[in-house]
């Protein structure tokens, strides 16, 4: 799989314009996120902090099943989506990274190596509405896989692109990013969720 230059500028402008749509959707797209939403798995619900099982069978119930999720993270505005998000405790997950670039379905990802250096950034979760919190992770990851055919894959992905991965595989173990923060960053998290749902009803 090839990793798309993303620069530390891009990203933030990848992050800004994503952020700019969320704020200035029309009433039909805003409408699509929510429906989109509805069938993501939300906090509170215990699939998310269940560990997934390896997949053993490649075939077309599996390409529907990560077609189904590309067309729900794009609908939901996101940039991955894990099997647990939508109720499935398998490993799969998709990705896209810009809007143009093709997305990418990854099945029984497992991190082999971290890098020493670490970094902070904001990251935000379709099944956390309204939570964007600061995650410290490794800035570069190998991850190994298949795809849906089942064909080995090797990822060394930077920046972006690995806590992208990081973050989506951390799913298929259970873990939310409100595991990686602080008591009082919870707490803050926790209102902020409150805020968003009680604001969508």
């Amino acid at each position: 799989m090839a990793e798309p230059e993303l620069t530390d500028e891009l990203v933030d402008e990848l992050e800004e314009d994503r952020e700019d749509e969320r704020e200035q959707l029309d009433p039909e797209r805003a409408a699509r996120r929510r429906a989109a939403l509805a069938q993501i798995t939300q906090f509170g619900d215990p699939v998310l902090r269940s560990k997934a099982s390896q997949i053993a069978v490649f075939d077309a119930a599996l390409a529907q099943e990560a077609e189904r999720m590309v067309y729900l993270m794009d609908e939901a505005i996101g940039v991955g989506l894990a099997a647990n998000q939508v109720g499935a405790l398998h490993r799969l997950l998709v990705y896209r990274l810009e809007e143009e670039a093709e997305p990418q379905a990854l099945v029984n990802p497992v991190v082999e190596w971290r890098s020493d250096e670490v970094e902070a950034a904001m990251e935000g979760c379709l099944s956390l509405p309204g939570v964007w919190v600061e995650v410290e992770r490794p800035v570069a990851v190998r991850v190994r896989a298949a795809d849906l055919q089942g064909a080995p894959l090797e990822i060394d992905a930077e920046g972006f692109h690995a806590r992208v991965l990081q973050h989506e595989i951390d799913h298929l173990e259970g873990t939310l990013i409100l595991d990686r923060i602080s008591r009082s960053q919870r707490r803050e998290a926790m209102r902020a969720m409150r805020e968003a749902r009680s604001e969508g009803e």
